[in-house]
């Protein structure tokens, strides 16, 4: 077992990097911090002006804003300004009204947002938001993280900074990690100290089954539940995990307002860490306690891949999620550290290089090849087969592999990512 110190500080990094969202992280990170500009401006502003990185732009250009029926950034902007509570975080228009959707689009219709690319942007997740009315105005900045204010001003007089700080939300650099520290915690770390992490399957299974009540997105969940798709896929585990983590990403990048479980400041990888291992620990029968330190496993892989990755990059982030959901099946499969680390080359080897072309609702399309890939992966390494050292990017050592990965995520695919923003600005 790990000392309690270090214990304490994995799970202070876990509830940091695993939390609610209502929406695309993204467009809910720009309402957040438009609507600390608001509060800093303390009335309705005349004008806002949103300055964003290239990536923030990218990921929240086509997704669908929760209880709004529309998409993309100027309604979210709109709604951080009017009825947004930055202590919220990302949930943080959670107050939204039939009657505050109105005065938003009436608020829209009068010219008041100019949304901007943010030229030579210190950080790929960057937002700053400007708030003016009369000769009064605000702004805040976020930069790192999603909920990482560095910066608010109100009328020329600095109120915080913290630009020359990176990565956190003011809290201590979190422990550096390797796959089999999270292996060890996530099955030897006492079964109270863990037992939070079950509010993960209680989020996110019920926004799989939210997705029944609404066509949203492309209903890829739904689809995969109709008697035709059971005729070609079977009414089987394999289906069941497919849809109801396909289902959550259709109801959450269709806009219905329900909050997730996110990870590592991203819905869409909170639900892949987590409803793959729960509906296959549901319908193998597995304990609770096993349940418990499977989703503990996802979930702490995810955060791990993602220290070196970056929370955004031009690497699809189910890419990372379905190497979790991997690992947390394999376990409750019963597999051991060798399986676990098996598992993860065999993800590796295949789904590298799949781009991220922003939050969108045919995500639930990538998030079903990651988790289809997690259970093959899974069962390959059970069987005791998996990709090794002479085969492209996989090395003898696991970890070694992750940052084979990562590296090719944030350094070689930046040319890829500018590729397409490009593409996505010039339709």
């Amino acid at each position: 077992m790990l000392k309690t110190e270090v214990r304490k500080q994995i799970i202070a990094l876990i509830r940091q990097q695993v939390v609610p969202a209502v929406g695309c992280t993204e467009p809910m990170a720009v309402a957040l911090c438009t609507a600390r500009a608001a509060e800093l401006l303390a009335r309705k502003p005349e004008r806002i002006t949103v300055l964003l990185s290239a990536n923030i732009l990218k990921n929240a250009m086509g997704v669908g804003i929760p209880g709004t029926g529309m998409i993309g950034l100027p309604i979210a902007v709109a709604l951080g300004a009017l009825i947004g509570k930055s202590e919220y975080r990302l949930e943080v228009i959670k107050d939204l009204t039939p009657g505050s959707l109105e005065e938003a689009k009436r608020y829209l219709e009068g010219g008041h947002i100019d949304i901007q690319l943010k030229p030579k942007a210190a950080d790929k997740l960057y937002i700053e938001a400007i708030c003016q009315a009369g000769a009064d105005a605000a702004t805040a900045v976020i930069a790192g993280s999603h909920t990482n204010f560095v910066y608010e001003e109100r009328n020329g007089a600095t109120l915080l900074d913290r630009r020359q700080r990176t990565g956190g939300a003011g809290e201590q650099q979190p422990i550096c990690l390797n796959l089999r520290t999270v292996f060890d915690f996530a099955t030897t770390t006492p079964l109270d100290e863990l037992r939070f992490i079950l509010q993960t399957r209680d989020y996110n299974i019920r926004a799989a089954e939210e997705a029944l009540k609404g066509n949203y997105g492309h209903c890829l969940g739904k689809t995969m539940d109709r008697p035709l798709c059971h005729g070609i896929f079977g009414n089987t585990m394999f289906s069941h995990i497919i849809s109801k983590t396909a289902s959550a990403c259709d109801a959450r990048m269709g806009g219905a307002l329900i909050p997730v479980m996110s990870n590592s400041g991203s819905g869409n990888q909170g639900i892949c860490a987590t409803n793959p291992v729960a509906v296959y620990a549901q319908e193998n029968e597995n304990t609770e306690e096993e349940l418990i330190r499977a989703l503990t496993l996802s979930h702490l892989t995810a955060i791990y891949i993602k220290q070196s990755l970056g929370t955004l990059s031009a690497l699809c982030g189910c890419v990372v999620a379905s190497i979790g959901s991997s690992c947390g099946i394999t376990y409750l499969m019963g597999g051991n550290y060798t399986d676990i680390c098996h598992a993860v080359q065999n993800m590796i080897a295949n789904l590298t290089g799949m781009i991220c072309d922003g939050a969108k609702p045919s995500c639930s399309l990538k998030i079903s090849s990651g988790v289809s890939t997690a259970i093959l992966s899974a069962v390959l390494a059970r069987e005791g087969r998996h990709v090794t050292a002479a085969e492209g990017i996989i090395d003898e050592d696991v970890d070694r592999s992750i940052r084979n990965l990562t590296s090719i995520g944030k350094e070689a695919m930046c040319a890829t990512d500018d590729m397409v923003l490009n593409i996505m600005t010039h339709k």
